[in-house]
């Protein structure tokens, strides 16, 4: 690939952009000439079980740059350090274009310093909204969508709330669902993949909890670990722990109820494979209600809102209180789950499509360096 091809930076702040960006990153490696990619980690998921793993597992190379910029501090902190870091870099490495996927601290930091320096921006996974303006996430995804040029939504609505909110037709694109593409591809690998000790498939639920709502207050926390527990009675658990949860867990004193089995945290193959063949799944994770609603699996989402409904109108996603999760696993057992209905665009195509997107929008620096 020349060096004279404009550059595009895709930066990955924590693991959960990185199977996001994975799709658009050989969407581009298909089409050499258009521009050069460079991988930027900020450094907000630096440990190999949060991050390194995951480069293989998504078959990305090693970033090109690493800003170390590590989380903790809170909100504010990991913002506004990982803001002055991707500013100083950038303004002695400037690229054609910056792209941020999802939703987390270093995204909005990254879109923010770009834009600050007149650097273009392309927001993966924009446009989606759960309603509740305290979450952070919520925080981040609305402001990263102010700010990009290019807004590639997941799906058609999503795309259209984008237009209504007065963004211009030719920056907004739905391209469909990149994390899809992503399990899409990597599915064989991951099915291919041995469980843990002693897990049979269709014989157990996984769990994952990591939003602050849910683990920051020990009250609230005591209630879902109560909650699973019954659950448990009915269906063995499996919970690969955030270390963020397990943290929460330890400083609130709280044990896990019998039945539900911690595992440590997983690479991207380790965990779609546990995904792929089990019964069920209770989440509080966005990208794990995508996956889910792809693998036809039943997932309970102890939210009380969600920024993707297009999970909830497929039929494979129900918001469940912590008191209805037991009734809602018995549903499941009993076969009381319809199959997930086919969402449009999410066929694999998404990170051609947003490279069909940058095709256009890269031309005249391609015509520059002609």
């Amino acid at each position: 690939m020349s060096n004279s091809l404009p550059e595009l930076h895709l930066v990955a702040a924590a693991r959960p952009n990185l199977p996001k960006l994975a799709a658009l990153w050989h969407a581009l490696a298909a089409r050499p000439g258009l521009c050069r990619p460079l991988l930027l980690h900020t450094g907000q998921h630096h440990d190999p079980a949060m991050f390194g793993t995951h480069l293989a597992d998504l078959g990305l190379p090693q970033p090109d740059h690493a800003l170390g910029i590590a989380g903790g501090g809170g909100h504010a902190a990991v913002t506004g350090r990982t803001m002055m870091a991707c500013a100083g870099f950038w303004s002695a490495w400037r690229p054609a274009m910056v792209v941020v996927a999802g939703d987390v601290d270093g995204s909005l930091a990254a879109a923010l310093a770009a834009r600050k320096l007149g650097i273009p921006v392309a927001h993966l996974e924009a446009g989606l909204r759960c309603g509740d303006r305290d979450m952070p996430e919520e925080i981040n995804r609305r402001a990263i969508d102010a700010v990009s040029d290019l807004l590639w939504a997941p799906d058609e609505a999503t795309a259209a709330r984008l237009l209504a909110d007065g963004h211009a037709p030719g920056a907004v694109r739905a391209v469909g669902n990149a994390m899809i593409d992503t399990l899409l591809a990597r599915l064989p690998a991951a099915r291919a993949r041995p469980l843990p000790e002693g897990l049979v498939p269709e014989e157990y639920g996984v769990v994952t909890l990591h939003r602050a709502a849910n683990v920051d207050h020990p009250a609230v926390l005591a209630r879902l670990l109560s909650a699973l527990g019954v659950a448990a009675a009915a269906l063995p658990l499996v919970w690969p722990m955030h270390p963020r949860t397990a943290k929460r867990l330890q400083e609130a004193g709280l044990a896990l109820p019998r039945g539900v089995r911690v595992l440590p945290p997983l690479g991207y193959l380790d965990f779609l494979g546990l995904l792929a063949r089990a019964r069920l799944v209770a989440t509080d994770s966005g990208g794990v209600q995508e996956e889910a609603t792809a693998l036809d699996l039943p997932c309970l989402t102890l939210r009380p809102s969600t920024e993707r409904p297009v999970t909830l109108e497929a039929g494979s996603n129900r918001l469940v209180p912590p008191d209805r999760l037991a009734e809602s696993v018995a549903a499941v057992l009993a076969g009381h789950w319809p199959a997930a209905r086919p969402i449009p665009l999410w066929d694999g195509r998404a990170g051609a499509r947003m490279v069909a997107h940058l095709a256009e929008t890269l031309a005249p620096h391609l015509r520059e360096v002609a």
